[in-house]
């Protein structure tokens, strides 16, 4: 277990006793999701806290991106998907039949394993959120919303000179972090990371992951990755799926070094995955 240990952040400890002590943004009680037939995730029960940075990991295939798209009810587009239990943000049950799921999916933002930015300008990916919730009454405050975001996302000074240009002509890391830019721009509480930087190269990677552990002092942030150095690196908690099952969700520290579970322990040492 030492090369798991040696991934593990040196102040790990205060972080996670942090993150321990911070009361729960979402909450999930026997989550069950079907595609049709097949049961694709099993009874997870979990609490994420806010304002810190929670880690899916598992082999393909597990649950942790169906899981992951439950929570801001993507899985609603799915046809065949059905689910079953409890997820609670803020007390607030986002399967109530008369929740508005577009105000959900302001409040939960996504950024996908690819990035997607719009074939719009730079400027017209991060105001397209707010114009379409009526969060700005001006251009002033159009401007302000996106470059405030793209600070945030910590793109600005490199594209500050060409707003205008399309999204679509920048470098990969530069398109995930406008993707995050415009999740941002809407005032999201908890911001889904679906393999933010697998098609990313080292240098882009490192610098989403340092801009995940900035944006986690005021987001709560569910990172899906097949990286468990990713994860040992960026999380506060790690919950760890197999065939569908939550099998151990703690400390990523713990679930690294000293889990509880033989499973967890034969994933993280490369025994199977």
């Amino acid at each position: 277990m030492l090369a798991m240990n040696a991934m593990v952040k040196p102040a790990a400890d205060a972080v996670v006793a942090d993150a321990a002590k911070a009361p729960a943004k979402v909450v999930a009680r026997n989550v069950n999701v079907y595609y049709g037939d097949k049961h694709a995730l099993k009874d997870v029960s979990v609490d994420i806290p806010e304002r810190s940075v929670m880690a899916f990991i598992g082999p393909s295939g597990c649950g942790k991106s169906t899981f992951l798209r439950c929570i801001n009810r993507m899985n609603d587009t799915i046809p065949s998907a059905r689910v079953t239990g409890n997820i609670e943000i803020d007390n607030l049950d986002i399967y109530d039949k008369s929740l508005d799921v577009v105000q959900l999916r302001a409040r939960v933002g996504m950024v996908f394993q690819k990035p997607n930015p719009f074939p719009k300008s730079i400027y017209e990916n991060v105001a397209y959120g707010p114009r379409i919730h009526g969060m700005a009454r001006s251009k002033a405050d159009l401007d302000e919303i996106v470059t405030a975001s793209l600070k945030r996302a910590g793109l600005y000074e490199e594209v500050k000179d060409r707003l205008s240009d399309p999204g679509t002509g920048l470098s990969g890391g530069q398109q995930q972090r406008l993707c995050i830019a415009r999740a941002i721009a809407v005032g999201p509480e908890v911001i889904l990371m679906d393999e933010p930087c697998s098609a990313l190269d080292p240098i882009a990677t490192a610098r989403i992951e340092e801009l995940i552990d900035e944006l986690r002092q005021n987001f709560t942030i569910i990172i899906v990755t097949h990286s468990m150095q990713q994860a040992a690196r960026v999380s506060q908690r790690t919950a760890f799926f197999h065939l569908g099952n939550l099998v151990e969700e703690g400390p990523t520290e713990t679930v690294f070094t000293t889990p509880h579970d033989r499973r967890t322990q034969d994933y993280i040492t490369g025994r199977f995955g």
